[in-house]
């Protein structure tokens, strides 16, 4: 049986440089939940992508510009978007800020 993980200090947790003025925690993760901060530089772009999971960003800080799909919208802090499985998605950062990505299962991808 796994063991499971229950806390995750943050001062502990290495954060990940994605170059371009992106860098990212993962704050806490099990097979079917994660939970990623993710910080931009103003002008920082997040180029379009999709994956098989279904994500729920909050923006924590700033001002960003989120295409989901074929609608555009400028989000702040306090707004919060979900994106279901495979829809293409994108930001620009028009003011420095910090994101919550909360995915659903947990993004293989990202573990090491």
């Amino acid at each position: 049986m796994k063991e499971i993980q229950h806390f995750f200090m943050n001062k502990e947790i290495q954060e990940e440089d994605l170059k371009n003025g992106i860098k990212r925690k993962i704050l806490s993760y099990n097979d079917n939940l994660m939970v990623c901060e993710v910080v931009f530089e103003k002008g920082a772009v997040g180029a379009m992508h999709k994956h098989p999971h279904e994500q729920c960003t909050y923006i924590l800080e700033g001002s960003f510009e989120f295409t989901i799909g074929d609608e555009k919208r400028i989000v702040k802090a306090g707004d919060s978007m979900y994106k279901e499985p495979n829809i293409l998605h994108g930001a620009v950062c028009l003011e420095a800020g910090k994101l919550l990505d909360i995915f659903t299962p947990h993004r293989e991808d990202f573990i090491k």
